[in-house]
């Protein structure tokens, strides 16, 4: 098995050095083999493991969440399960943050068109009216 260097690692899935650094503190990647003179060294199995948290955080996946989703048994069975049930779990939560963002965006046009009507008081708060 070959094996490659913090910066090789990072190099190859295209994050920095400290974030290979950081997600080892936090347990997301495991504690590296390492050289006689205290080099780190990782595996393809490290390199699978560090695109599969970047391909997560795509989704929009926190690392705790991620951290459990690592967690999830591999001999598993029905997988998909398990992924499927935390993936609608990160939609919903999504869906939901989308529709308080909406929320916020609509009362700043609100606000945007009260200031440009030259209301003076635009800036009152809700519960000063």
């Amino acid at each position: 098995m070959e094996t490659m260097t913090i910066g090789q690692l990072a190099r190859a899935v295209g994050v920095n050095v400290d974030t290979v650094r950081y997600y080892e503190r936090r347990g997301l990647l495991p504690p590296p083999d390492r050289t006689e003179a205290g080099y780190r060294h990782y595996s393809d199995n490290d390199r699978g493991r560090l695109e599969f948290i970047k391909r997560a955080q795509t989704f929009g996946f926190t690392l705790a969440e991620i951290a459990d989703l690592l967690d999830l048994p591999t001999g598993d069975p029905r997988p998909c399960d398990s992924y499927r049930a935390r993936a609608e779990a990160r939609l919903h939560a999504i869906d939901e943050e989308r529709e308080r963002l909406d929320q916020v965006r609509d009362r700043l046009h609100g606000l945007i068109a009260s200031c440009a009507a030259g209301d003076y008081d635009c800036f009152t708060f809700a519960g000063d009216t």
